[in-house]
């Protein structure tokens, strides 16, 4: 139990607790409170759950991640429960964009919810991006074409679903398919996934079985685009996604 210790003082000093009054929250004595955060004794399986259920913080989180150095806004809301959402910063104290390399991809599914699988992964750092949680995801294959294979997606982190903008794309990780980019629309607890290539189908997701949705802000490429593929049409509507008002090509939609 490497940080279970030091977790249980940082807790209770936040909520502005003395020991004896945490001890009174959770039903315990002063003594017990006192020798958990000396590290004399572990606490056992019944007082875990206690405190998961009274911080809503799963249990394995309190074990093993050092919660002093954690942000307020690093923790996301799942289900009923509060998960750690690693967030890396800077030395002054800016967020960097988690990149997911393409050949770790297919381990993302394992490591998405591991903080020590993320703070291995690569960072970067772009200034234009507006505020939340980002994160640079590898794409493959054709399917979100003018996206190309190789490319990077940078996302936002979408912490509720009802934030879903019907029509738009987002990374969506699942269980069965792990990391997917598509356009995305809901209909109930069902998500219809579309590809932009349109020799593709559509597919349904339940949304119980989505694991993180991933809103697109920018797309990284890494190859030069063909003279054809360059439509200022194209062009005009990537910038529309990022809310971009080319106020100088205005009305000059269509082909060159």
């Amino acid at each position: 139990m490497k940080y279970i210790h030091s977790n249980i003082r940082h807790l209770r000093t936040s909520k502005g607790y003395s020991q004896e009054q945490f001890a009174e929250e959770l039903g315990w004595t002063r003594s017990i409170v006192g020798s958990y955060e000396e590290g004399r004794s572990e606490p056992p399986i019944d007082r875990l759950i206690a405190l998961s259920n009274y911080f809503d913080i799963p249990i394995d989180i309190l074990i093993k991640y050092d919660l002093r150095i954690a942000k307020d806004t690093a923790f996301i809301e799942v289900g009923n429960k509060r998960v750690l959402f690693p967030i890396s910063v800077n030395d002054r104290d800016e967020d960097l964009i988690d990149i997911v390399p393409a050949k770790a991809s297919a381990g993302y599914l394992a490591g998405y919810a591991d903080p020590e699988y993320i703070a291995q992964l690569e960072k970067i750092k772009l200034p234009f991006l507006p505020t939340g949680t980002h994160r640079a995801f590898p794409i493959k294959g054709d399917s979100m074409l003018p996206v190309k294979d190789g490319a990077f997606i940078v996302a936002r982190f979408l912490e509720d679903i009802e934030m879903l903008k019907h029509g738009r794309t987002y990374i969506v990780l699942t269980k069965e398919d792990g990391l997917v980019y598509k356009r995305v629309y809901r209909e109930g607890g069902i998500l219809i996934l579309h590809s932009d290539n349109k020799i593709y189908t559509p597919y349904e997701v339940a949304l119980k079985d989505v694991l993180e949705l991933w809103e697109f802000t920018c797309c990284i490429n890494t190859q030069e685009y063909d003279a054809d593929e360059l439509k200022l049409s194209s062009i005009i509507n990537m910038f529309r996604d990022l809310k971009v008002e080319l106020k100088a090509i205005k009305g000059l939609e269509g082909p060159l």
